[in-house]
């Protein structure tokens, strides 16, 4: 089994280096699972995990279509491991935006909604990340309460 340890990295960079090595590691053909080390997080943040591992997995899950995974608890008792089986490349990580924008839209949320949870990223990045999973239909437009709200398909 390959392993990656992303511990020491942000957030963003440790998805960044997991796609990387996971579409290297499909690349190859390997038929072997990825054991990624992501940590479980530190107490302080509670009993809900830390964010690397809250990061890859919910990343996980909306790639169901290219993978199967694990959560380490289920086979080792070890919170901070996912075991990964990869089956089809990823998408490269400059698609990533709109991956985490439809992640987010699990339920209604504002165009300004979207904009304040990725404040990172420039309006104009974010317009175009929402219009092209619209355009794509992964992402549906609704009103709520005479706003306009966007739903990952999926959800509805």
């Amino acid at each position: 089994m390959a392993e990656l340890d992303l511990h020491g990295h942000t957030v963003d960079e440790a998805l960044r280096i997991f796609i990387d090595v996971y579409n290297r590691h499909v690349r190859s053909r390997s038929e072997e699972s990825l054991r990624v080390i992501h940590g479980y997080g530190s107490a302080t943040e509670g009993l809900d995990g830390g964010k690397i591992r809250r990061k890859i997995r919910t990343f996980l899950e909306g790639a169901a279509d290219k993978l199967d995974w694990t959560p380490g608890e289920d086979l080792e008792g070890n919170p901070g491991v996912t075991i990964v089986f990869p089956r089809k490349i990823l998408p490269a990580s400059q698609n990533q935006l709109a991956a985490d924008i439809l992640a987010f839209c699990s339920i209604p949320r504002t165009e300004s909604k979207i904009a304040g949870e990725f404040r990172k990223k420039s309006a104009r990045e974010i317009k175009e990340a929402i219009r092209a999973l619209v355009r794509q239909g992964q992402l549906k437009i609704a009103v709520k309460a005479h706003r306009e709200t966007y739903q990952a398909a999926e959800k509805l």
